[in-house]
């Protein structure tokens, strides 16, 4: 009598669940060890990190997006379209929705998905934390999808002013989150103005844009060392960013945002970055602990507290640090629990005892565009961490990207995509017009 085979289900396609399907895949699925299966809702992944530089045009998600079809017969795992509604743990089975097009005709009716092992990577959305009028009027920056519409109505704003003969008139956008997303959008947006400007927007310089980052705690970047987040501050303020620290936003309407000081900042286009929290349906999902924003409640091991053949990576999981607080939720994360998540389903498939995980803080880094990185590099051959900034920041910035296609195509594969990232840059427009 043969063993029937193990199904492991990954639900969420972010940098934690694809690199875990992927390398699972490899060591299980091309040997026939295992059945592992992707779900997600969205046809392509795109590194979450690099939104906002889809959001203003300097990075093309139809030629940087990743087809999760085409990747998952590459690497021996199935990939299946979907959204996840409900999780019946006894019978071991996910629901998925069913599917619709635009004209709502129905394309796939909902299905129940079996599974021996599932790992939740759902990731974060945008938490707006109920403040009135945000939902209605702002944009969240938390998908490909969201960065789509950003980047729309940018190019409309900007189109409309370089066709004004009004001198006076500027293009309004206010950013709300001081985080890294808040951050890099904000000096990428002066950049797509440059560029805009060098295609034949008439009129259109940093004098024209007028961004305002708002933050409700004391400092920007509050994540990184006080040096760097002074340096990040002290860049953004010479590109002409107006920075709000210490300012709380009470609502949201049509022309603007609306402070608890009482000051009306009048905008254009609104983006709100400022907290993250795990998808709404994920709370208490299949009678698992979930904490105040929606995250699985998961053991050393990463397994969930009720159910030891669940496990929950990246920003969806809420891992408890030993020395206090919670891992953050970064790319870094996702990447490290993806990796032993990965080792401990291998030694519960060999009868093997699991790990725990341990968070290792390998720094942080922001972009701020073509203008600067600044950022913190924690470094093994010191005590603390080591501040970067200009040329040798951005190349770590961007290393960190590549280690994420290294882990997901390998070297070869890695390098001949710089090389064609490094010809694309001659001969295509160096932002999306579009």
């Amino acid at each position: 009598m043969t063993t029937p085979i193990k199904k492991i289900v990954i639900v969420g396609g972010g940098a934690g669940g694809l690199e875990l399907a992927t390398q699972l895949g490899r060591k299980l699925g091309r040997r026939k060890k295992a059945e592992i299966i992707l779900v997600d809702r969205n046809h392509s992944h795109l590194w979450k990190p690099l939104l906002h530089e889809v959001a203003t045009g300097s990075l093309d998600e139809g030629i940087d997006g990743l087809s999760y079809l085409a990747h998952a017969r590459n690497h021996h795992f199935q990939f299946q379209l979907g959204t996840l509604t409900e999780l019946d743990r006894e019978g071991k089975r996910l629901h998925l929705a069913e599917i619709r097009d635009a004209q709502g005709e129905l394309l796939v009716p909902e299905r129940a998905l079996a599974y021996d092992t599932l790992v939740m990577a759902l990731g974060s959305t945008s938490n707006d934390f109920g403040t009135p009028g945000v939902k209605d009027n702002c944009i969240f920056l938390d998908n490909p999808h969201q960065a789509h519409r950003f980047h729309n109505e940018m190019l409309n704003l900007f189109l409309k002013f370089s066709a004004t003969e009004n001198p006076q008139s500027k293009v309004n956008i206010a950013i709300v989150g001081g985080g890294a997303t808040g951050v890099e959008l904000s000096a990428e947006l002066h950049n797509a103005v440059k560029q805009l400007h060098s295609y034949g927007y008439k009129g259109l310089n940093n004098q024209a844009l007028n961004v305002t980052l708002v933050e409700a705690g004391e400092r920007i970047l509050p994540a990184l060392p006080p040096r760097i987040s002074a340096a990040a501050h002290q860049e953004l303020s010479k590109l002409g960013v107006r920075v709000l620290t210490q300012t709380m936003v009470t609502s949201a309407d049509d022309h603007g945002l609306n402070t608890k000081s009482g000051e009306a900042i009048a905008a254009d286009l609104m983006v709100w970055a400022a907290g993250i929290k795990a998808p709404d349906f994920m709370k208490d999902i299949g009678g698992l602990e979930t904490n105040r924003i929606n995250q699985l409640v998961v053991g050393s091991t990463l397994q969930t507290t009720r159910d030891p053949a669940i496990y929950a990576i990246g920003d969806c999981a809420s891992c408890a640090l030993p020395s206090g607080g919670f891992v953050p939720p970064r790319a870094q994360s996702a990447h490290q629990m993806a990796s032993l998540v990965l080792n401990n389903i291998l030694a519960e498939m060999k009868g093997k005892s699991l790990k725990p995980y341990v968070y290792k803080d390998h720094g942080s880094l922001v972009s701020l565009s073509r203008f600067s990185t600044v950022g913190s590099l924690m470094g093994n051959l010191m005590r603390g961490s080591m501040m970067v900034e200009g040329r040798i920041a951005r190349m770590v910035y961007i290393s960190l990207y590549r280690m994420h296609q290294v882990a997901l195509h390998g070297y070869f594969k890695t390098a001949l995509m710089m090389l064609v990232g490094s010809i694309n840059r001659v001969i295509r427009p160096r932002m999306k017009l579009h």
